[in-house]
C-alpha cells in the first residue's frame, strides 16, 4: 500500500481552502454556522478523500488512508479558526476532526471506486 504524499497535501489544499471559506461564511451568517457546520465540514472532508482516491487509483487501502489523512488535514485549520472567532466550542477541534477523518476515509474508498470505473469507462 502505497500513498503519494503530494497528491494527499493537493486534496488537503484544497478542501482547506473550502473549510475555511465555510468557517468564513458561518462567522458572517449565523444560520450557515448553525446549520450547516457540522454536515458541510464533512461532506467536504469526505469529497477531499474523494478526491484523492480518484486521483490516486491505487487501492481500496491507500485510498481510504490518504482520504482520511486528507480529510482530517483540510478541517483542523478552519475549525481552529471557528473556535478562536467564538463560533465552535474547544471540544469541537477533536471531535470534528474525527468525523473528518472517518468521512475522508469513507470518501477516499469511493474515489477509488470511481477510479476503478473510469478505467472502465463509464
Amino acid at each position: 500500500m502505497t500513498l503519494d504524499s503530494r497528491l494527499v497535501l493537493r486534496t488537503a489544499l484544497a478542501g482547506t481552502v473550502l473549510q475555511l471559506l465555510l468557517a468564513g461564511a458561518g462567522h458572517l451568517f449565523p444560520w450557515v454556522g448553525i446549520h450547516l457546520f457540522l454536515f458541510g465540514r464533512a461532506m467536504i472532508s469526505a469529497t477531499a478523500g474523494y478526491l484523492y482516491g480518484l486521483l490516486h487509483g491505487r487501492s481500496y487501502g491507500a485510498g481510504a488512508l490518504g482520504g482520511a489523512i486528507a480529510g482530517g488535514l483540510c478541517v483542523v485549520p478552519a475549525l481552529v479558526l471557528s473556535v478562536l472567532l467564538g463560533d465552535s466550542a474547544g471540544v469541537a477541534v477533536s471531535t470534528g476532526t474525527g468525523i473528518s477523518i472517518l468521512t475522508g476515509a469513507v470518501g477516499g474508498a469511493f474515489g477509488q471506486m470511481g477510479a476503478i470505473l473510469k478505467k472502465l469507462g463509464f
